[in-house]
């Protein structure tokens, strides 16, 4: 790996977890983002891009267009970015198995619950709906099987009976902002990495919930 890890991000939205890289890598000397790629024209993630100087690409999906047709051209997106770490922050599409296999160990996810529970959509309301007492957000390490990637890193948020899905969210995306970049930072310095489909950190395997935090 360069001195310098690589990270290249991708979107389809607003791009706070991308904020919260971009500002972290300008924490971690270790680490910077070359490049974010959506597959939303519209994506307020490529202002914050901009703004910060970080070159873009957009890999819009075609009518009619094959899945593993576009898959070959977001993958030509990502390699002339030449990333060591690729990043999938609110990226609203869903990968195919041989897509994901190619960057294996160095593609990783955020996903608003505590996996494995609640895979998927949807995750604020389900947490409520099970009258759940806490909830809270993974980073994992990307495998072909949706949100089922080995867990790297956890954080939890307590629910109160007065929460609605939205201010769940709010409470959730804080500790995301939080937990992303200290992940990115860990890949960065060479102390995390995937193995026979096991999240290590220096070298030590990650249980189910990976690193918790509370």
């Amino acid at each position: 790996m360069p001195q310098c890890c690589r990270v290249l991000v991708l979107i389809s939205g607003n791009g706070s977890n991308l904020q919260a890289i971009i500002d972290g890598c300008d924490d971690n000397l270790q680490a910077e983002v070359v490049g974010v790629v959506s597959n939303k024209p519209d994506a307020y993630g490529l202002v914050r891009a901009h703004h910060s100087e970080i070159d873009t690409s957009c890999v819009i999906a075609h009518q009619g267009e094959t899945r593993a047709n576009y898959d070959v051209r977001l993958k030509q997106a990502i390699d002339k970015y030449q990333a060591d770490l690729i990043v999938l922050a609110g990226f609203m599409r869903i990968l195919s198995d041989e897509f994901v296999q190619q960057f294996e160990g160095r593609m990783i996810n955020i996903h608003p619950s505590l996996l494995p529970k609640y895979p998927g959509l949807n995750t604020h309301q389900r947490a409520i709906d099970n009258s759940d007492s806490e909830h809270g957000a993974s980073v994992h390490f990307v495998t072909p099987e949706l949100d089922a990637g080995p867990v790297i890193l956890q954080a939890k948020v307590p629910v109160y009976p007065e929460d609605d899905a939205t201010i769940l969210a709010e409470r959730v995306h804080e500790q995301e902002h939080a937990i992303y970049p200290l992940v990115v930072k860990w890949f960065s310095q060479n102390r995390l990495a995937m193995k026979n489909g096991i999240a290590l950190l220096d070298g030590n395997p990650l249980g189910e919930a990976g690193y918790a935090t509370e």
